[in-house]
């Protein structure tokens, strides 16, 4: 930049930054990393919308107490021990890099990218401050949630634009919408199906699509989640052209004592599994990177729940992850 005084400081050259955002993570597994994760994500409003006289006491006085340990235990279960991080973080990382080769290939220098998480670590506000400090004037954040949900994608929304808050030279910023319905979503997804079906010895009696679930009184007060869900499951259903009686769309995760989204994840295998079902496969369309609760609650303790039932052959199908397809 030649126009500049010769003693005028470094201006970085402008640029479009990009931040793949996904939910979060601890740290490491001991009691306090975990708390201090569980505190954060459960402490959002958007996640648990209770008043704060009525939720917090319960919180920090019994949650916090307890479940730190059984969660720890679950991660550690997981946990990338050669990267002494979770898997998510790994995958996240991942997608990150494959992303910029591809972006790096088309555009060059000219666009930046970068991921963040809603919790934990990298935060949201310091790679957004990143950006800015190396010439990112227009930034595009994305949260990598395909189905909108406001503990998802808005909370993650909502973080960024609390940094924005903290910045004097703010960049121009717009968020990525819900892309449930993107023929190119659905088509790699299905994609991935097909082959993940296609690799089994013997095809699936029935195929569960679980979502992450949400208390009912989410959908009551016009969160368009349910909704999303539903028409993702029917829109692989007809790209797949499979019979409707082989899909189940169902929701997990429940936690408390509130009606979540119905029908239940774990129900639904112990139903199957009781009822004569030999053979069960489960993929989650909500998420673009495994984690603890695919990994774990999906692969593992739901496993466990169809084969101590009845069941013979469980197979989870692997998110999209880092995978060219889902780059793409």
């Amino acid at each position: 930049m030649s126009h500049l005084p010769a003693d005028h400081p470094p201006v970085a050259k402008p640029r479009v930054g990009i931040v793949i955002a996904n939910l979060g993570t601890p740290d490491a597994t001991d009691y306090w990393s975990m708390r201090r994760y569980l505190s954060e994500f459960l402490g959002d409003r958007r996640v648990i919308d209770l008043p704060a006289w009525k939720w917090q006491p319960i919180l920090q006085g019994i949650i916090l107490t307890i479940r730190p340990f059984a969660s720890g235990k679950k991660y550690d279960s997981i946990w990338n021990k050669d990267r002494n991080e979770s898997p998510l973080l790994t995958i996240t990382r991942a997608q990150c890099e494959g992303l910029d080769a591809v972006l790096k290939a088309e555009c060059g220098d000219e666009v930046m990218i970068d991921f963040a998480m809603r919790y934990g670590n990298p935060s949201t506000g310091s790679v957004l401050e990143k950006l800015q400090k190396a010439g990112c004037n227009h930034i595009v954040f994305f949260p990598l949630y395909p189905q909108y949900a406001a503990p998802t994608t808005a909370t993650a929304n909502d973080q960024a634009f609390r940094a924005l808050l903290q910045m004097r030279w703010q960049p121009a910023i717009r968020t990525v919408p819900a892309y449930f319905d993107d023929p190119a979503y659905i088509g790699v997804l299905g994609g991935s199906i097909a082959s993940a079906l296609a690799s089994l010895p013997q095809q699936p009696e029935k195929l569960i699509m679980s979502y992450h679930g949400v208390p009912e009184r989410y959908l009551l007060a016009g969160d368009p989640y349910h909704c999303q869900c539903l028409k993702t499951s029917r829109l692989l259903r007809e790209a797949m052209a499979l019979p409707a009686h082989r899909w189940i769309t169902s929701f997990q995760s429940r936690f408390g004592n509130d009606p979540w989204l119905q029908p239940y994840t774990d129900e639904t295998v112990a139903t199957l599994a009781k009822s004569g079902v030999k053979r069960l496969a489960m993929i989650a369309p909500g998420f673009a990177a495994d984690c603890l609760e695919t990994l774990e609650e999906l692969d593992v303790e739901n496993r466990e729940i169809f084969l101590a039932n009845g069941g013979e052959r469980f197979a989870y199908i692997p998110a999209l992850n880092d995978s060219p397809e889902g780059m793409r």
